[in-house]
């Protein structure tokens, strides 16, 4: 017995289709039996040479003998859905996944946002329904498979040899053949549809991620299990924040006299304009930190910081006054008093020293 016979068995005479009736049930046992021994060498050889009385003293039908995909497909056609299948028309085949693409500005990242996205989809055909066949049309099990939707085929040869179980060509997995195909989908059961959605973006999310809105993809060929629709998020450069995981930088370019005097600068913040306070003697690349005014995490919500890097700009050219008065501030330094530049000239004037000079 094939295992294709033996399905079509299975499911004839399978005891939760035909209730109490034991004549039912008897021919249940048989065809596993039968099944068993043919997928058996020993027990076929057995059967072979004694016949029935040969296979006496050996255990009963357990299945395990039997190849995995033809347990799961004659179970999925006996019970249906339960396991996942569907029955004539095979397993069923989840539909095709979207995608599209958000653009947001840094300001929205700093906020759950909701957008409406409109985009096109395959979708069921209105004249049939998804079907594929004109209405009124027959609709009739495929020759090829059976009505199962799969075929069965051996793979390699000799010891090696495997049995490989596959959609069927002719009904491409579908199970039933159309007589009459409909006339506004030529058959495929599609048709290109808009479709407005409405999308969550959450606070805190990255350049790259995507939103997952389930169930807004393409149906499948069982013509209810959807894909999905995979947003994907692009965040627009900002002119003078940057994005560290949930920091933002900014650079600030002073002049050297406000670095020495201190300053307070306006700064330009996701909230707005924002006062801030340069302390006098501030150095080049030094660092100040607003708290909680980066972006919130997208897991917790906590709020990163804004890190601004303080660029001390030396002016490349000077009027005769600004010089004067400069002039003026070197005579009142003294140039060996900072660490720094002591440690600095004392090792040039020993290098000096040391070539002879």
């Amino acid at each position: 017995m094939t295992s294709s016979a033996f399905r079509k068995a299975a499911m004839k005479y399978h005891p939760d289709r035909n209730g109490t009736d034991p004549e039912a049930d008897a021919k249940f046992k048989e065809a596993s039996e039968a099944y068993e021994v043919l997928s058996d060498g020993e027990r076929r050889g057995r059967y072979d040479r004694h016949g029935h009385a040969g296979l006496n003293g050996v255990a009963g039908h357990d299945f395990s003998r039997m190849n995995p995909n033809d347990i799961f497909s004659i179970f999925g056609d006996i019970f249906g859905d339960f396991f996942g299948g569907g029955g004539g028309g095979g397993r069923a085949s989840r539909g095709v996944d979207l995608q599209t693409e958000i653009a947001i500005s840094l300001e929205e990242v700093a906020q759950t946002n909701e957008r409406q996205i409109e985009f096109t989809r395959n979708d069921h055909c209105d004249n049939c329904a998804g079907k594929g066949a004109e209405p009124g049309s027959k609709v009739i099990a495929c020759d090829t498979c059976g009505g199962y939707g799969q075929v069965e085929r051996t793979a390699g040869g000799g010891f090696f040899s495997t049995r490989v179980v596959t959609a069927c060509p002719a009904c491409h997995g579908r199970g039933k053949t159309i007589t009459k195909h409909c006339k506004t989908c030529k058959g495929s059961g599609r048709q290109p549809k808009r479709r407005v959605v409405t999308v969550k973006i959450p606070a805190g999310i990255h350049d790259g991620q995507a939103v997952r809105l389930r169930g807004e993809g393409e149906p499948g060929d069982d013509g209810t299990s959807r894909g999905d629709l995979h947003c994907y998020v692009h965040v627009k450069p900002h002119p003078f924040l940057q994005r560290h995981g949930n920091d933002l930088l900014c650079e600030l370019p002073i002049g050297f006299t406000q670095a020495a005097l201190g300053a307070v600068i306006e700064l330009p913040t996701l909230k707005g304009k924002q006062e801030i306070t340069v302390p006098p003697g501030t150095q080049h690349g030094e660092l100040i930190r607003l708290n909680k005014m980066g972006l919130p995490d997208i897991r917790n919500g906590r709020p990163g910081e804004q890190v601004v890097r303080v660029l001390v700009e030396i002016p490349r050219k000077l009027n005769s006054k600004q010089e004067e008065l400069l002039r003026e501030f070197a005579k009142t330094e003294d140039a060996r008093v900072l660490p720094e530049s002591k440690g600095f000239f004392d090792k040039l004037k020993t290098f000096f020293e040391g070539k002879g000079g």
